[in-house]
């Protein structure tokens, strides 16, 4: 029953994003509208002279020519993004490739993952750096990514590290990598239109005085190309959010370890911090660098306390509560007494706990 209702939440999911991703192009349409009224308002488009109507309905007509633009720029922007993602990506967040023999635990536990799927092995990469993260990346089958950082492997152990690497695949098993990159490149294409807009008007050499309708064309603009801005902000919120959900659930069907999942999720929470653009930020493991507050009201994922409570309700795991980094202090060992007793390898006895990959940090609750 769990593993049907998974499919059919990843089904529901697919459809869900299918419809919102659709609504991208129609908002485009919705935000040239509002900039035009703007320009027009502001003296850089000629009106018609005449009542407010005559000047909305001439920057509607106006959308017969512009729309066709703005989609050709976005088509040869979709193509270069498509084609060219994981390199930008690589560079934006400096991520590097490696082999089995430069991180081999790392890269079994990846293969092993791949196996049990049926897949072929993503190609591994690591970001240098303390903060806790990991993502997914490429756009069909030969070209998958996944990506994690030094600070992750160094803090995880062997359960967590793979329950992170199970979360990732779930992802690109579910093509979720493929729908959030063409969500950064619509949110991308967005961005970019605002910025303009407001460059534009800032170094604007226009009129106003020239449009008897400038005050009414520029504040229904703006509410216009505000609205549409809100609700592209909306649907990247969507589209992320119950992916997370379900990846975390994928991570546990695949490692049957919920624990795992969670004590991964308590250790980055508030440590995930890595310098990337919004857009690539989207497929991030966690995005939020306090966990908390406002910034997590409009995240593209939902609050690892929230994930955490999915997990323990749906998965039974256990919650261990916050996470509290070590505070390690070098230490000389104490020199072994003659005579004293030791293991079978020449060591003492007492076994030492297994060690994370990367570094040795050990687990504190």
């Amino acid at each position: 029953m769990a593993a049907v209702g998974l499919k059919t939440h990843i089904w529901a999911n697919n459809t869900r994003s299918i419809l919102l991703l659709a609504g991208f192009p129609l908002l485009l349409i919705g935000i040239l509208y509002g900039v035009q009224l703007i320009l027009m308002g502001m003296g850089m488009i000629q009106g018609t002279g005449g009542s407010l109507a005559d000047d909305m309905a001439l920057a509607g007509a106006m959308l017969g020519w512009t729309v066709p633009t703005a989609f050709v720029i976005a088509a040869i922007w979709f193509a270069i993004a498509y084609f060219g993602s994981q390199t930008m990506i690589d560079v934006i967040t400096g991520a590097r490739k490696v082999e089995r023999r430069d991180e081999p635990e790392l890269y079994n536990l990846l293969e092993n993952l791949a196996i049990s799927r049926g897949m072929r092995t993503p190609t591994l990469r690591i970001i240098e750096t303390p903060g806790m993260n990991a993502y997914a990346s490429g756009l069909h089958e030969g070209r998958y990514s996944v990506t994690v950082t030094r600070g992750l492997m160094q803090a995880m152990d062997r359960d967590e590290l793979e329950a992170v690497l199970a979360h990732e695949m779930t992802h690109v098993i579910n093509k979720d990598v493929r729908t959030m990159v063409i969500a950064s490149i619509f949110a991308g294409i967005i961005s970019v239109i605002a910025e303009l807009v407001v460059r534009g008007i800032f170094f604007s050499r226009g009129n106003s005085r020239e449009n008897k309708n400038a005050g009414p064309l520029i504040l229904i603009g703006i509410a216009i190309a505000a609205i549409g801005f809100g609700l592209a902000i909306v649907i990247r919120m969507m589209l992320s959010r119950t992916r997370e959900y379900v990846a975390d659930a994928g991570s546990v069907e695949l490692t049957k370890n919920p624990d795992a999942m969670i004590g991964a999720l308590r250790k980055i929470e508030g440590r995930s911090n890595v310098r990337a653009p919004d857009e690539v930020q989207l497929m991030f493991l966690d995005n939020q660098p306090d966990g908390r507050g406002l910034e997590g009201l409009f995240a593209t994922h939902p609050s690892i306390d929230s994930r955490v409570a999915a997990l323990v309700k749906f998965a039974g795991g256990r919650d261990p509560g916050p996470w509290q980094a070590p505070q390690v202090e070098p230490a000389a060992a104490p020199a072994a007494a003659p005579g004293a007793p030791s293991g079978p390898w020449g060591t003492s006895a007492r076994a030492a706990s297994p060690a994370p990959l990367g570094t040795s940090v050990p687990r504190t609750w």
